[in-house]
């Protein structure tokens, strides 16, 4: 099967410090959803290809927590946690995310994965950051490598059937 890869889209807002990830998938909307609660499908496909990522803590669930390490080399190189305030299936998921090594630069993020024409969908990431210095620096940070990466594996994991 060959896989078709969409474009991401990245924007960050002029008048409010905010992210918007835009991906379509051709995959339903269950099996988009899947990955992304799912710790051991998580694992396969977030972050860059350079970085294996090694699931320490996930409960995805209203109100759970969860954390994950990149690994390269063998060798840890950052870490990420937060906690899972809203998960409603197959709908949206509400989490914060924070880099270990900036813990006060918490981002709220809210997932919501919509049903589009033949079967497939549209996730939709808004992340919401305190300030404009934080989002500015996420987004030199090289973060658009780590998600345009990531969802293309995530498109290789869905044509194998999350």
């Amino acid at each position: 099967m060959t896989v078709t890869r969409h474009e991401t889209e990245i924007v960050a807002d002029e008048k409010v410090p905010t992210i918007e990830i835009i991906r379509e998938f051709d995959a339903p909307v269950e099996q988009v959803f899947r990955a992304h609660v799912d710790p051991g499908l998580y694992a396969r496909w977030a972050g860059p290809r350079s970085v294996t990522t090694r699931i320490t803590r996930w409960d995805a669930c209203t109100g759970g927590a969860w954390a994950f390490a990149n690994d390269r080399d063998g060798a840890e190189i950052a870490s990420f946690y937060g906690s899972f305030h809203e998960v409603r299936q197959h709908e949206r998921i509400v989490w914060t995310f924070t880099y270990d090594g900036q813990p006060d630069d918490v981002a709220l993020e809210t997932m919501t994965f919509e049903q589009i024409e033949g079967g497939r969908t549209r996730l939709r990431v808004l992340s919401v950051v305190p300030d404009f210095p934080t989002r500015d620096g996420m987004l030199s940070s090289g973060m658009d490598v780590g998600i345009r990466e990531g969802y293309d594996k995530l498109d290789e994991l869905l044509v194998n059937r999350a």
